[in-house]
């Protein structure tokens, strides 16, 4: 199959590597030398090229490709690059970032877009489904060591009534949100954790294991309310 990235950004580099790794014939367009030639994409063929002229994606050999994907970091960029590949090019099949979801009605057939895959939704959505009732999931991890980590209360748990100022939390860890009923909310003191409450947590490296020993048995959950 032969795919054209727009965009050889971060973004657009790692999705050009899965696809070479599956045997896919990948060429990256990017108007930024910086970003063109990349050695960490073997494999990819190179075009230093504007996506967004009718010109270049001629220039590409837009008429023989199997899929466009329109990685750019700029929302406007990737609908005018999926609106050529479709109605100038007649594309099988486009594929677009959203950066901004305030834009993503925006990205449907009627500006050539294919498929819309919005990176902040899609993040949510991973987030919402591997959170489990009871389990400690990492979300994500800093350079530093520290981790975003997510839990969902169960019902019984018994952390559950507990005032959130109530709560002693390891050293370096701090409860940056939760959602309930869907809902994300910012925790005050006086927030009353319930069961099926998603709690997202920020916890240092060495705090990790205390974190998940206090989330799983509840154990020295009142704190220094009123100390």
């Amino acid at each position: 199959m032969r795919v054209l990235i727009a965009g050889a950004g971060s973004v657009g580099r790692s999705i050009a590597r899965e696809l070479l790794a599956s045997g896919h014939d990948v060429l990256l367009v990017d108007k930024n030398p910086d970003n063109v030639g990349r050695a960490s994409v073997p494999g990819a063929r190179w075009l230093l090229a504007d996506a967004c002229e009718i010109g270049s994606l001629g220039e590409a050999g837009l008429e023989s490709t199997d899929v466009v994907v329109a990685a750019t970091g700029d929302d406007k960029a990737n609908l005018v690059v999926s609106l050529l590949a479709k109605t100038e090019f007649g594309v099988p099949r486009t594929v677009a970032r959203v950066n901004n979801p305030k834009n993503e009605w925006m990205f449907d057939e009627a500006w050539g877009v294919d498929v819309m895959v919005s990176t902040p939704r899609l993040m949510t959505a991973l987030v919402e489904e591997a959170v489990a009732v009871g389990d400690v999931v990492e979300v994500f991890s800093f350079r530093g060591g520290s981790r975003l980590v997510g839990y969902t209360l169960p019902d019984d748990a018994d952390l559950a009534g507990t005032p959130v100022g109530a709560m002693t939390w390891p050293p370096d860890t701090v409860l940056v949100g939760l959602v309930r009923d869907g809902r994300p909310l910012a925790p005050s003191e006086d927030d009353v954790l319930e069961g099926r409450d998603e709690l997202l947590l920020l916890v240092g490296e060495e705090d990790a294991e205390q974190l998940h020993a206090l989330l799983r048995t509840g154990r020295h959950a009142q704190g220094t309310a009123g100390a």
